[in-house]
């Protein structure tokens, strides 16, 4: 039998880099107007500060456009070659009722993805919140995803993403006992965080028997249900499905770690150290060894020295650039404080008194943490219903959906089609 592209591939966990600037929030369910974010700035500045890999979805309103957009400007092209950074999109999910697992809609989501982000490949694609499907459908879309990986190179690796991590963990073994070929990623959202760890509890062992290469730990806000102010209220409302006594919970949390005195005790800013942080260890047998994003000045050699020390991989969402550098500096001083932190700390130029001052935050961090878990009593570990009780999927047939419209360009886009090509596509797939 051939050597299929797949095989020809170098393990994920050996490329992927541990830190992923996620798009979700280039929406209108997090923001009322996505198209007044500085989607480019953000994207441009993460690239600047080292970051690699960007995640997001047909089902994230314009993300797409939005990061294509600003991929597909002279800034990017002239300094970040295409093949220096990771894009990770999905497929099957077009609403909040509709999904669509069939290999044709497969093939012309993959190839709209590609037009969008103005790529001829897809590092990764996943089956998008996989829970909302039955377990044959799943296995279509993940045959088809296969199938394009080996007939044409334009997808690298493929996965499922979703809430439930035990549907995940099933699907997962499915898979494997069904096809003999692992996922190669599987993304869980909001299941390792300050009030639910379950991602580690139960998934874990599971995801890694069935061979399983890496996973992303996605919203480690909780889909912005651990914040002061509460869950984000996009042109959507409120969309959050977490029932008010668990918001009450928090926020009573919240209060008690606002009233230590510890410095930078906010509830944010706790909850996402906090989660980093842990995931970076315990997620570690099922991370990557790819560039980490600390500020070390960066050579391609860095990518592709395999074997280095893996770490828990984590998906940042951020809405405006300030956030964006927060999240970085954050992620930097959790860096400092690992095992071979000092090295880091002075190869980066931030010195000894960055990773003494990252150690203490670590402890201070665990202070706070430890406190708002014991206030959240027997809320720890609660998880949602995804999807509700009665959902019914309203896709009865797959049909191409009308275009989204198109965002107004930034000033040093380029011309529509003024692309640097890298491949030849997806020439067989219906085009939009």
């Amino acid at each position: 039998m051939s050597q299929t592209m797949s095989q020809r591939q170098p393990p994920l966990s050996t490329r992927l880099p541990p830190l992923i600037c996620g798009t979700a929030t280039f929406n209108n369910q997090y923001n009322p107007d996505p198209y007044a974010l500085p989607t480019t700035a953000i994207v441009h500045e993460a690239l600047s500060l080292g970051v690699r890999a960007f995640d997001t979805s047909p089902y994230y309103g314009p993300a797409e456009d939005l990061l294509g957009s600003a991929l597909n400007t002279p800034f990017v092209h002239q300094n970040f070659p295409r093949r220096d950074y990771f894009l990770l999109t999905k497929v099957g999910r077009l609403s909040g009722d509709e999904f669509d697992y069939s290999a044709a809609w497969v093939r012309h989501s993959v190839q709209r993805s590609l037009e969008r982000l103005h790529t001829d490949y897809l590092d990764a694609v996943y089956c998008h919140d996989v829970e909302f499907v039955s377990p044959a459908e799943v296995l279509i879309a993940v045959t088809e995803l296969r199938k394009i990986r080996d007939e044409t190179g334009v997808v690298k690796y493929v996965g499922i993403s979703g809430y439930p991590v035990t549907i995940l963990c099933e699907l997962a073994e499915m898979v494997l006992a069904k096809t003999g070929e692992p996922l190669d990623l599987v993304m869980s959202y909001a299941n390792f965080t300050l009030q639910n760890t379950r991602l580690a509890s139960i998934a874990q062992p599971r995801l890694e028997a069935a061979g399983v290469g890496v996973v992303p730990n996605a919203s480690v806000l909780g889909m912005g249900l651990l914040r002061r102010k509460g869950v984000p209220i996009g042109a959507h409302g409120d969309f959050h499905a977490s029932p008010k006594e668990l918001r009450a919970a928090i926020q009573a949390a919240s209060a008690w770690s606002d009233a230590q005195d510890i410095k930078d005790n906010q509830l944010e800013k706790v909850a996402i150290r906090w989660a980093f942080e842990h995931w970076l260890h315990d997620g570690a047998s099922l991370g990557s060894s790819g560039d980490p994003a600390s500020g070390i000045p960066w050579q391609r050699e860095n990518t592709e020295k395999y074997g280095g020390t893996k770490l828990g991989v984590s998906v940042m969402g951020v809405s405006n650039v300030e956030e964006l550098r927060e999240t970085m500096r954050v992620w930097r001083t959790i860096l400092d404080g690992l095992e071979d932190g000092e090295k880091t700390a002075v190869d980066a130029g931030r010195g000894l008194d960055d990773r003494a001052r990252s150690l203490q935050r670590q402890r201070d961090v665990e202070v706070l943490a430890r406190g708002m878990r014991e206030k959240l009593g027997d809320w720890i570990d609660y998880t949602w219903s995804s999807p509700a009780p009665g959902f019914v999927n309203k896709r009865s047939a797959p049909a191409v959906p009308a275009p989204l419209l198109t965002p107004a360009a930034s000033p040093d886009q380029l011309p529509k089609g003024a692309v640097v090509r890298e491949g030849s596509g997806l020439q067989s797939m219906p085009q939009t």
